[in-house]
């Protein structure tokens, strides 16, 4: 190959494989989940929603462990406003082997499995922070649908450290 034809490869190649190095590293997650205490609601507190949620008020996510160790799981939400009819969502989680039942691939349209890390969970199960490796995603739940500022304020500096953008997050309007 002359070159000429070289560094024109290399002009190609050399940006895409700059842009691989440069994805964030792996959302590292908690170290174990004892599945059966996880399961039931939990509010969802804040997020940088994926698109369909994007204007949830009263969203709750509620896990089921079924007999096949699969996780059923019913997202439901208003969209747009307290009075808005109420939307669901029913994908299945899958429990990655290994991983101490904190990562699994959420299936919401077969055979797509989207990445779902329990990035942190607080030891009583009161609190969560779920997200992604590639940062787009992110959810602050809680078993109540209201926290402290203090306590909301944590959970935030949390996923910041975790390599969010916090300026994304949208705070769940929540009425009860």
């Amino acid at each position: 190959m002359n070159r000429r034809r070289w560094r024109g490869w290399l002009a190609l190649v050399l940006p895409g494989l700059l842009a691989a190095c440069s994805s964030p590293p792996p959302l590292p997650p908690v170290a174990h989940v004892d599945l059966p205490r996880f399961m039931g609601d939990w509010y969802v507190i804040a997020h940088i929603p994926s698109w369909p949620e994007r204007h949830a008020y009263n969203a709750v996510e509620t896990y089921t462990l079924r007999a096949d160790g699969k996780i059923q799981t019913d997202f439901q939400y208003r969209d747009g406003s307290f009075d808005a009819k109420v939307d669901t969502m029913h994908p299945v989680g899958t429990v990655e082997p290994g991983t101490g039942n904190a990562l699994w691939g959420m299936q919401f349209i077969w055979p797509i499995q989207a990445e779902y890390v329990i990035a942190w969970l607080d030891p009583d199960y009161q609190q969560t922070i779920v997200g992604r490796s590639k940062r787009d995603y992110v959810w602050i739940m809680a078993r109540t649908p209201t926290l402290p500022d203090g306590t909301y304020a944590e959970l935030v500096e949390r996923v910041r450290q975790m390599g969010y953008d916090v300026s994304e997050l949208r705070k769940v309007p929540q009425r009860w």
